[in-house]
Formats: C-alpha cells, structure tokens, sequence
C-alpha cells in the first residue's frame, strides 16, 4: 500500500504497534478508526513500527470509542429488520457496518492487548493484515449505503459483539476460538445466502460488497484456525477437544447449523472443531 494524504502526516505515525492499536480502538470516528488502521498497517509492514508493550497508563480501552449514532441496544430490543425492497437491503448493510466496525476493533484490541505473550511476528503480521482488511470492508459497506442514500448511524445497533471482546479479554487462545472460529465462521454459513438473494433482487453492487467480504472472511477464519492451533499445541493440547471446552466456558449462545462445511474446511475449520458443539452452547 503507498502512502496517500488520508494516511495522515508523518508525525501521527504511532510509535509503537501497540500504541496504533491503543489509538485505533479509542477513536470514537469510524473514518478515524480506518484511517488510522491503513496507517499503522503500512508503516508496520514497512519494518518502522516496534512491537511496544501495555502499560498500566497506557491500557487498551474496556470499550471502543463510537460515534454519537447509531443507538446502541440490548439485542433483545432491537426492532424487527425490514427484509424487503430496499429498506431492507439498508437494513441489511447497516447490520453489516456495524459488525465490521466491531471487526475492526476486536481484531486491533487482539494484538494490543495480547502484544506480550510470546509470539512470533508472523502472528502480528497476520492479524495486522486482519485488522486492515476489517477497515476495508466497514469502508465498502459505508460507500455502499451512502449510494443508497443511507449511512451508518441512521438505525440501532446492537451492543451484543463487544461483548464477546470483554468476555475473552483474559486469554488470548479465547479471544481466537470465540472471534475468529466462531463469530466469523458464522459469516460463512450467512453469507453465501445473502449474496443470492441480493443478486435476485437485481443489486449486483451489494452482492459484489458481500462477495469481497466472504472472500476475506475465509482468510480470517484460517488465520484464527492457524493460530488456534499453535497456541494449543504450545501448551500440549489436542486443538479440538480444546476449542470445545474453551468454548463452552467463553461463549453466550448457542453454535447452530446449517453450516458452510466446505467453507469452513477450506478454511482450516474441520466439522470436528464446531459439530459437537451444536445446541450444547450456554444461553443468554
């Protein structure tokens, strides 16, 4: 990626991995929040950045910083989401801008807040390139409502998926089988439907968005299937019997078919990881 003028003057540049991180995740803008991720991606990608480390001053933040809009609710008491005509394809891209722009912060907060395990800099190589994809896509959808005369922050969202950030804090190989191989898998199973039914609709450009993100998501779920399975073997454990029981103890719902298991395969996930997990998930 070459330096542009949105990537801001060479004094923002962050002093640390840790610190853009710290910066991304605080920023209350979404704009600021991508602008800030294709910054420290590329000057971490060019070897300028050192890793840093957490402080007692210098925390990562308990919650992300959010714009005054959209309304945050409790999922339980958000509205029932038009699925028809074009209120409902708004719906759908605003639903979607919100989980990117979650996406954007659970992935910089991983490798803020994980920065001082003992881990190669391929792992930071890897969710770094996460984290830019995830600004990436919250700016595909953004453009894409605002070709729709809509923009993210014109109807609630729910306050459910930072949840699941705060719920894994204390572990970093929870954070991976919670976010990654669960939340994202998820998004392999939806996606392909939703694409088909955007395209019946005649809205090829939206299809087009979803297409780009399905496409990452499957890198996404194979890095956190990598990964997984590294921190497991590190600490001697078979990676599925492990994932089940960190699972079980770290995650509110339930793990529901139908499931995308080429998808899921293609990406690293086996059926072995996620089928005995099927209605045994703690609820809400």
């Amino acid at each position: 990626m070459t330096p542009s003028a949105s990537d801001g003057p060479a004094s923002d540049t962050p002093r640390s991995l840790v610190d853009g991180a710290r910066a991304i995740v605080a920023a209350g803008d979404p704009a600021e929040k991508v602008r800030l991720a294709r910054l420290t991606a590329r000057t971490w990608r060019e070897r300028a950045l050192s890793l840093g480390a957490l402080s007692v001053q210098h925390a990562m933040p308990d919650r992300p910083g959010r714009p005054d809009r959209p309304l945050l609710l409790p999922p339980r008491e958000m509205p029932r989401r038009s699925s028809h005509g074009a209120r409902g394809r708004v719906a759908l891209l605003h639903s979607l801008a919100h989980i990117e722009l979650n996406a954007v912060d659970m992935t910089w907060d991983l490798i803020g807040r994980f920065a001082r395990e003992p881990l190669p800099r391929s792992f930071f190589d890897d969710w770094v390139g996460v984290g830019l994809e995830e600004a990436e896509h919250f700016t595909l959808v953004s453009q894409r409502l605002g070709e729709l005369d809509a923009a993210y922050g014109d109807l609630p969202a729910h306050d459910g998926l930072w949840q699941a950030a705060q719920a894994t804090g204390h572990s970093l190989i929870a954070r991976i089988a919670v976010v990654p191989l669960v939340l994202e898998a998820r998004g392999l199973d939806v996606s392909p439907a939703l694409i088909a039914s955007l395209e019946a609709a005649g809205d090829r450009s939206s299809a087009d968005v979803l297409e780009v993100i399905y496409r990452d998501e499957m890198r996404h779920v194979a890095c956190g299937a990598k990964w997984f399975r590294f921190l497991a073997e590190r600490e001697g454990c078979a990676p599925e019997p492990l994932f089940h029981y960190i699972v079980r103890q770290n995650f509110r719902g339930p793990i529901k078919p139908p499931f995308n298991d080429r998808a899921r395969a293609e990406a690293g996930l086996t059926s072995g990881f996620y089928k005995p997990l099927v209605a045994v998930g703690r609820f809400s």
